[in-house]
């Protein structure tokens, strides 16, 4: 193989030189498998991604008859709480970033469930939740229901307060600057 990349110009002697001394530098710099152990079984980020994905699938196939996924529905909830909001501050509630939270509202908007409408200036934008946004929002609330019901049944109610006093606290360390 190698006597090909050669002969046809595939590989020069100077870039099959510098190749070597890549590899023989890269060799040197092992990586500390103890290390990579501890954060495969130990990360605060990994776990906790896995434990949202784990939860977000759950949510996603209780909600599927009404045609939101998790993330929306959450989205809807918070708009019912706060009623009318920037996308700035809603964003900060939700601690989330604006980009994806405008990817999101946009899908929400397109389906009726939200409309968003300039602010006071240019630079503001306002999101409130439609009467369809709430019609939706009661359709699924008896699905998040039963999800819902299936986490804080499985982990018992005393855990479950726990889980999320930690949790409260995860995100304010987080957050902190």
């Amino acid at each position: 193989m190698l006597s090909y990349c050669f002969q046809f110009g595939l590989l020069t002697k100077r870039k099959y030189v510098y190749i070597l001394l890549i590899m023989k530098e890269q060799h040197h710099q092992e990586v500390n498998m103890a290390k990579v152990l501890e954060v495969a079984s130990f990360c605060a980020c990994a776990n906790l991604r896995k434990a949202s994905r784990a939860v977000t699938q759950l949510y996603d196939e209780s909600l599927q008859p009404t045609g939101l996924r998790a993330t929306q529905f959450t989205l809807l909830v918070a708009l019912s709480v706060t009623g009318s909001i920037s996308i700035t501050d809603l964003a900060q509630q939700l601690v989330m970033d604006r980009t994806t939270l405008t990817r999101n509202l946009t899908l929400l908007e397109h389906r009726g469930l939200v409309a968003i409408a300039k602010g006071d200036d240019q630079r503001t934008r306002l999101v409130t939740l439609t009467n369809q946004g709430r019609e939706a929002l009661m359709k699924a609330l008896p699905l998040w229901e039963q999800a819902q019901t299936r986490i804080v049944s499985g982990l018992g109610r005393a855990h479950w307060n726990t889980l999320l006093a930690d949790l409260s606290d995860v995100v304010s360390l987080a957050c902190e600057p």
